[in-house]
């Protein structure tokens, strides 16, 4: 007869779980129950998640509309930032909660499928969850609000689309573009020049896209800053710009039909590719180490002359001797260019990025009308201008600002305002801004909730009230009256039957958004209701938290 096996000692508990065995040598695996406070279940998993997630919406709400605050948020480097951009803040403000980084992720998505409405879309998810939280009090099963707020979801994201108005746009016709753009604008840092700002954003954007395809390469928009001037010297480039300047201060500063040589190559001898140890015991060894240095650098020197080029763009740098060449053979250089930019100053002036001086032909040179030097106040700072590039498919966007923190956020607006044009393009239907394209689809959501019969009639009222939250927020944030501002408003649309009445904040004396140009882009505000209806679906589904906790309790 077999004997039984004998039992194993069981494995030493490590943290959270262990592996043991029993007498017949099976594995199984031991959870520790870990205590009530590092592990909530049920009601008390979700609100905690939901006060979690309405606390970080706080934070920004304040911040929405043209009249919102602005944030200063200090790094742990002691690096500043100043930022009404909902998602630059949540990135800056290192969130711990594993819920509340949900809204992170959700701005973020926002940010870069649409590139604005990052705060609202986060205030809208906040709103939404103070409604579930207020839902789940009365004893209804979380899932049946995630559904009646997905229902809701589709009613207000069709009313968006039946409420929303087309444009026609071209090179000469870009009004409406531009007034779209200083919307986004005028809740920044720069609203004092949004006019100016949005124009440069348009006509950016025009410069480098395909009007057949309805397509746009934003790769080929370069923002570059210097802290100096004003504001309003920021200024659009009809090609590249490049901080950057000439490697000698004896060489000409400003070349007119410039030739181009984009290299990726070291002005350099070659260099064993080997550890190497090289011994120099007299003087004539040494000098002629020397003069084959020196044969190198004036073959390379001569390969660049031969090839017709009249200025040297390179991605290395090069020592004392070679930028002494090269400014006696009257060749222009500048150096440690960076990969970016070269590829950018290949597309705009038609040249070829060439990685051995043995590839340099006179084809593979880049053609430009003007290259110059521009130098800046009273201090050193110089910048390279490469302007009457053939292909003007890449421009440089130039900002000016009187310290690096205005001319970051000024950067980040016009990438706002830049999204939002390119979007517009894609497809070119706007809907009316100031809270009226909430208060239409809250209206639109509470008639669909009257002929709905199942519980979810209550979740898809929550929802609505949800959606005025936004509305109510712009108000407060002007300094108006919350609720008797959303109230006039949602009064005169069901009054008028018109769309685009919403909240006067900037008391120009009508609520008519369209007279006020207040527009929005559709796909952006549709994004925003479907995104923040996602993630608090995903929030509302979680009943277990489970932490680690300390080993050996």
């Amino acid at each position: 007869a077999r004997s039984a096996p004998t039992a194993r000692p069981p494995a030493r508990a490590r943290g959270a779980m262990s592996l043991v065995f029993d007498e017949y040598g099976r594995p199984f695996i031991i959870m520790r129950d870990q205590g009530k406070e590092e592990r909530l279940k049920g009601l008390d998993a979700q609100k905690a998640n939901i006060q979690a997630a309405k606390t970080v919406c706080n934070v920004i709400r304040t911040s929405l509309g043209p009249k919102g605050m602005d944030k200063m948020l200090s790094s742990p480097d002691g690096d500043v930032t100043i930022s009404n951009d909902g998602a630059t803040i949540l990135e800056q403000m290192h969130v711990s909660h594993q819920v509340a980084k949900l809204l992170v992720d959700l701005s973020r998505s926002q940010d870069d499928e649409i590139g604005d409405g990052t705060t609202g879309v986060v205030v809208l998810a906040g709103a939404l969850l103070e409604q579930a939280e207020i839902l789940l009090d009365r004893g209804i099963h979380p899932m049946r609000i995630a559904d009646g707020f997905e229902a809701a979801c589709k009613v207000a994201t069709a009313e968006l689309g039946r409420v929303a108005d087309s444009f026609e746009y071209s090179l000469d016709n870009k009004e409406r573009l531009v007034q779209t753009a200083m919307t986004t604008l005028s809740s920044k840092i720069v609203n004092r020049v949004h006019r100016p700002m949005a124009e440069i954003a348009v006509d950016a954007v025009l410069a480098v896209a395909d009007l057949a395809r309805k397509d746009v390469n934003l790769d080929l928009i370069k923002v570059e800053g210097k802290v100096g001037g004003k504001l309003e010297d920021t200024a659009l480039v009809r090609g590249i710009v490049v901080d950057k300047e000439i490697s000698h201060q004896q060489m000409p500063k400003e070349i007119k039909d410039a030739k181009l040589c984009i290299l990726t190559c070291p002005f350099e001898p070659p260099k064993p590719k080997t550890k190497h140890k090289l011994e120099v015991e007299d003087v004539e060894t040494y000098k002629a180490l020397q003069e084959a240095e020196r044969a190198y650098f004036v073959d390379m020197v001569q390969k660049v002359k031969d090839s017709g080029a009249n200025l040297v763009i390179c991605q290395w740098g090069f020592d004392d001797e070679a930028n002494h060449l090269l400014m006696q053979n009257k060749l222009p250089a500048v150096r440690w260019v960076g990969g970016v930019e070269l590829e950018l100053i290949a597309i705009a002036t038609g040249g070829r990025i060439v990685p051995r001086f043995a590839e340099l032909t006179p084809d593979k040179l880049g053609a430009a009308g003007l290259v110059r030097e521009v130098g800046f106040g009273t201090t050193k700072d110089r910048m390279i201008v490469i302007e009457g590039c053939p292909n003007s498919k890449a421009v440089t966007i130039f900002v000016r600002g009187g310290n690096k923190m205005v001319i970051d956020e000024t950067k980040r607006s016009l990438h706002d305002a830049i999204c939002v044009v390119r979007n517009l393009i894609r497809d070119n239907r706007i809907v009316y801004g100031g809270g009226s394209a909430e208060i239409a689809c809250s209206l639109a959501v509470q008639k669909a909730a009257d002929s709905t019969g199942t519980i979810e009639q209550i979740a898809m009222r929550a929802y609505a009230d949800a959606l005025e939250t936004v509305p109510m927020a712009l108000a407060e944030n002007s300094g108006l009256n919350g609720i008797e501002e959303l109230s006039a408003a949602r009064a005169a649309q069901l009054k008028e039957g018109k769309a685009y009445l919403g909240v006067d904040c900037m008391c120009k004396g009508t609520r008519d958004m369209k007279e006020q140009g207040v527009f929005e882009t559709l796909i952006g505000k549709q994004q925003q209701l479907s995104l923040a209806t996602q993630v608090v679906r995903m929030i509302l589904k979680i009943d277990d938290v489970i932490m680690p906790g300390e080993v050996g309790q």
